[in-house]
């Protein structure tokens, strides 16, 4: 049976499987990491893990929530929404997301991996998932559906599907 901790290792235990979690995570995915590399730095026996995430899909999804608000406020409310122009709304959104996706590890790996983000979502409950709160591809559909007649005449996911391949051509 793992040891109990003090609240103050506990939150420093977790602060350092963050930490090298996303280090592990985006460069070499999470199927690849092992709980052996995550919980290596904390000095702690590898079954001590689950003291502090039910799962790496766990430890990841907290990575994410974690940066969802800073992503969604960059990408939505300082690019998307900032124009009364639909189009240059769009632009906006582009060049703001591409910016995030050259800045930020963890949310280029999820878009280039999105194999990973279906293993979260298929290992974590609905209620967990629901704490990301509205994301950039959630936020963009919505906008997309209510300025569906200031564009071209095709449904908001397939001009979705397109803004997010020109997304993959960059990275």
């Amino acid at each position: 049976m793992p040891p109990a901790f003090t609240a103050e290792e506990k939150a420093r235990i977790t602060e350092v499987l963050l930490e090298t979690g996303e280090r592990l995570f985006t460069g070499q995915g999470m199927r690849k990491t092992s709980l052996e590399e995550l919980m290596a730095p904390t000095g702690v026996a590898k079954s001590s893990f689950y003291v502090f995430f039910d799962s790496k899909e766990d430890l990841y999804l907290e990575l994410m929530v974690r940066q969802a608000a800073q992503v969604k406020q960059r990408v939505i409310d300082q690019a998307l929404l900032t124009s009364p122009d639909v189009r240059e709304g769009l632009r906006r959104f582009l060049r703001a997301t591409l910016e995030e996706l050259s800045a930020n590890p963890l949310w280029r790996r999820l878009t280039t991996h999105p194999e990973e983000m279906q293993a979260v979502a298929r290992k974590l409950d609905p209620a967990r998932m629901a704490a990301m709160g509205d994301n950039p591809a959630t936020a963009l559909a919505d906008y997309l559906e209510r300025h569906r007649s200031d564009l071209v005449p095709a449904a908001p996911q397939v001009i979705t599907g397109v803004l997010q391949c020109v997304l993959l051509v960059p990275v």
